[in-house]
């Protein structure tokens, strides 16, 4: 960040204004707003003298800037059309350890005054910067037109119930449950419906069933294959209403982002060939949290039910009475094949698409594979990366032609995605020539080489390697 995001309270404090202009006397507003007592100083007042000589936030000195006058300041403001007064105001504020505004000269600022939403007690503050003022006010616009009134109102009931609810509530997690309900609610609706009395006896009425002790409970989250963008509403809500997030190691740090910032993150380390933590830890840990009273997201990459354990999981929890739900990701091959361009289906190409685990040897000798080599469908490979010369191997041997289209794709829907392109003959060579690296999904069929004419996601650092297939699938 190139500006650090900060409220002042400048109830009562002392400020220096620097100007008498029309730019000066919409800073004059804000800061009569904030409570401020506003010295304005400039050589020519009349522009704003009639207005403000009898009031007493305000203190007119018609004169020019010196340095004295920003002694015992909290805050300054430059609003001249003179950049050389601007410029001294500047310095001078510098000298003195005084953060200092100065319009519409960012070199010159320490601080800046953001587009401001008001709903009072509820602020928002929007920047760019101070690089494009035009684009904060127009997201301005957009904030101020999705966030009426009532929120304030809301606020202020808040507010007047603080020390109350601190009271009758005093662990920390049962007020933000609390708080997470009151939202939920149809509160905010009767608010906004101007039904103030209504709201307060629902407010009372939650508080009471929030005094009753509340059971832990685990919520089984897909995380998509990592751009955030494809987390579902109930996803990002279930992050920002946990205690406590599980997370496995396919987990993009952008995701793990849009958690409550005071969530306790505790990595688990599961992906392909490297369990730091065995699967019956990680159900102790679900267990022994959830009977702390906690609110637990157990939160892995792809969808918890495709090849994620999560069945395992949750019969772990039914054991023992602990509460859950399931809020479904989207699945790894669906992701991926989709950001890589590839459709899984295709009424010309495939009219199956199958889910297939190889991430070792034992399991690639269950698989069927006669059925696995047969024409017109598409096979997505799991945890494939270290079974290539196997799956290779087994489909060559049971009837897949050698010819048969490949794509490999390497962080799939990331800005470092990947596609490896090829035939089933040389799958391992292609592979260690670009050396692919987990997480990887293997797409085998001939929808596989319509990469080639329907890839989309072009993120600078993405990159396709490949060969074009001499297969036709026109």
């Amino acid at each position: 960040m190139d500006y650090f995001p900060l409220f002042l309270r400048l109830q009562g404090k002392p400020v220096l204004l620097v100007g008498a202009g029309e730019v000066a006397r919409r800073k004059l507003v804000l800061l009569r707003a904030a409570g401020a007592v506003v010295t304005v100083v400039a050589p020519d007042l009349s522009a704003i003298a009639t207005d403000y000589a009898n009031d007493a936030q305000v203190l007119l000195q018609q004169q020019a800037f010196a340095p004295e006058q920003l002694h015992g300041k909290w805050l300054v403001i430059a609003a001249t059309n003179d950049s050389s007064v601007n410029a001294a105001v500047a310095q001078a504020a510098e000298a003195q350890q005084i953060w200092a505004n100065v319009v519409d000269d960012t070199e010159q600022c320490s601080a800046i005054v953001p587009a401001i939403v008001d709903r009072s007690p509820v602020v928002i503050a929007i920047s760019s910067g101070a690089t494009a003022p035009v684009l904060a006010r127009r997201i301005r616009a957009q904030l101020e037109a999705l966030i009426d009134e009532s929120v304030g109102t809301l606020a202020k009931m808040a507010q007047r119930w603080r020390e109350t609810i601190k009271t009758r509530l005093p662990d920390v997690s049962a007020r933000r449950r609390f708080w997470d309900a009151v939202l939920d609610s149809r509160l905010p609706a009767l608010l906004k419906n101007r039904r103030e009395q209504d709201a307060e006896q629902l407010l009372s009425d939650l508080l009471a069933q929030a005094e009753t002790p509340q059971r832990g409970h685990v919520s089984l989250v897909g995380a998509g294959p990592g751009d955030p963008g494809l987390l579902t509403l109930n996803a990002q809500r279930a992050l920002q209403q946990a205690d406590v997030i599980f997370y496995d190691q396919l987990v993009s740090p952008a995701v793990l982002e849009l958690a409550r910032r005071d969530a306790e993150l505790i990595s688990v380390g599961k992906k392909a060939g490297d369990h730091k933590t065995s699967q019956a830890a990680i159900n102790a840990l679900l267990v022994e949290h959830a009977k702390q009273n906690k609110r637990v997201v157990r939160l892995k990459g792809g969808d918890p039910f495709i090849f994620g354990r999560g069945g395992e999981e949750l019969e772990a929890l039914a054991a023992e009475h602990i509460s859950f739900d399931v809020v479904p990701g989207i699945t790894a091959a669906i992701a991926c094949a989709a950001y890589a361009g590839i459709p899984l289906t295709h009424r010309s190409h495939a009219q199956s698409v199958r889910f297939v685990t190889a991430h070792c040897q034992n399991s690639a000798d269950t698989l069927d594979w006669a059925n696995l080599a047969r024409e017109q469908q598409t096979l997505a490979f799991y945890m494939g990366v270290a079974q290539l010369e196997t799956i290779r191997a087994k489909l060559l041997e049971h009837g897949a032609t050698p010819t048969l289209p490949f794509a490999m794709i390497e962080n799939g829907s990331r800005p470092e995605q990947r596609v490896i392109t090829g035939h089933l003959s040389e799958l391992p060579e292609k592979a260690r020539t670009h050396q692919v690296q987990s997480p990887a999904l293997l797409v085998i069929g001939d929808v596989a080489q319509l990469h080639h004419r329907l890839q989309w996601f072009k993120p600078e650092t993405a990159r396709s390697e490949n060969v074009q297939p001499e297969r036709s699938v026109a």
